[in-house]
């Protein structure tokens, strides 16, 4: 077998020299605080037995969709969820995609076109980035959260907007994965309008925390007709596999025939829409089924708590601002950032370190992410140990 080219070797060796070199790990049975289950759903019996059943009677007992969904891959099931999600949504289209990265890249790619404007936060997920990269349009960022900053790229590239059939397209989230913090959606969306530019949010990391039922910001803020498209996904809090663009049926059809990752790649399998189904429904009818409704419940009671012990221990100068699930505690340095994150993991707590170039060098942080089926006494112990370590 040929070797590694030179300059790829080379690539790996500064990463190694830089302490960011990254490797695959193996599962433990350390306390979660690293994974995107918010709700624990990922190994919620009911269900995986409710999926299941709902595969049998429905009378889909296959293991692979057989295709793309514009050959052999569509099967009934892809239009049961896709209904649900427009309903629970209030949305008038929904377009499942095999991920969240594809769903972006998908997006990003072909609809913003040749002499469009994207302005997009500083902050944005890499899978937007390479969409962007991707698309025939320009791309500007903005200062994150920054709506001064946002307004005054509107207004520099407005300009070059002719009547021909430009747009500008505007790109946030409604929780960040790097900070957990939110944007101001609610000016954002007076801004679009004010300009008369499209927005577009990525909901990933607030389905099913945030908003009524788990709905997301947009819903809670009631922003659904405002935003030209929503981006959701089921491998965070829905604890499954997949993800879905929200919008008018004119852009769910234009997907279909010019978005490449949907048009190019098998579809999704009958199990995995099945779980998205089950899922949804639960949430649907939560009045009715306590173990979910608690779930929610109990997470915001950890987020909260979490909060209280951030300032009972001193820590609020290191950790960024957040009501989400996701916590970040600055650590400025790659080497000491890996160090800490050890020492908590040696301490059977499951904490990431997150390393430049994935965040900006300078920023490395450790990522906390909270789950309903957190204790009390493993938040309290996980930020006592913090505590003595940062010191």
């Amino acid at each position: 077998m040929k070797s590694l080219p030179k300059i790829l070797q080379q690539k790996l060796e500064e990463r190694k020299a830089n302490n960011a070199l990254r490797k695959l790990g193996v599962q433990h049975n350390l306390i979660d605080f690293s994974s995107n289950d918010y709700l624990g759903f990922s190994k919620n019996e009911v269900v995986f037995n409710k999926a299941h059943e709902f595969l049998i009677e429905n009378n889909m007992p296959q293991n692979g969709a057989t295709g793309s969904r514009l050959l052999s891959g569509n099967h009934k099931l892809y239009n049961s969820v896709e209904t649900v999600l427009c309903n629970f949504h209030k949305s008038e289209s929904a377009l499942v995609f095999n991920s969240g990265y594809d769903a972006n890249v998908g997006f990003f790619s072909s609809v913003p076109q040749r002499g469009d404007i994207i302005l997009y936060d500083e902050y944005i997920h890499a899978s937007i980035r390479d969409g962007i990269s991707m698309s025939h349009a320009k791309g500007y960022k903005f200062k994150h959260n920054n709506l001064e900053a946002l307004e005054h790229l509107i207004l520099r590239h407005s300009n070059h907007v002719s009547e021909t059939h430009k747009n500008i397209y505007i790109i946030t989230e409604s929780v960040f994965s790097m900070d957990g913090d939110s944007p101001d959606l609610v000016k954002f969306s007076e801004i679009s309008k004010k300009y008369n530019s499209l927005l577009i949010v990525d909901e990933a990391h607030a389905i099913g925390v945030l908003g009524k039922q788990g709905a997301g910001l947009i819903a809670d803020l009631g922003l659904e007709k405002d935003v030209f498209a929503r981006i959701i996904t089921f491998g965070k809090a829905m604890g499954c596999h997949g993800a879905a663009i929200l919008s008018n049926e004119s852009l769910k059809q234009y997907l279909v025939n010019f978005s490449r990752s949907f048009i190019y790649t098998t579809a999704l399998p009958p199990h995995s829409l099945a779980t998205i189904y089950v899922v949804y429904n639960e949430l649907l009818i939560i009045s009715n089924v306590a173990e979910f409704n608690n779930s929610i419940q109990e997470l915001h009671k950890n987020i909260q708590f979490f909060k209280a012990e951030i300032i009972k221990n001193k820590l609020e100068s290191i950790f960024i601002e957040s009501h989400s699930a996701i916590h970040c505690c600055v650590i400025s340095g790659n080497d000491k950032v890996k160090v800490i994150a050890k020492r908590l993991q040696e301490k059977r707590f499951d904490v990431k370190p997150i390393l430049s170039p994935t965040v900006p060098k300078g920023q490395e942080r450790l990522r906390f992410c909270l789950h309903a089926f957190n204790t009390e006494k493993e938040i309290s112990e996980v930020l006592k140990g913090l505590a003595t370590f940062v010191v």
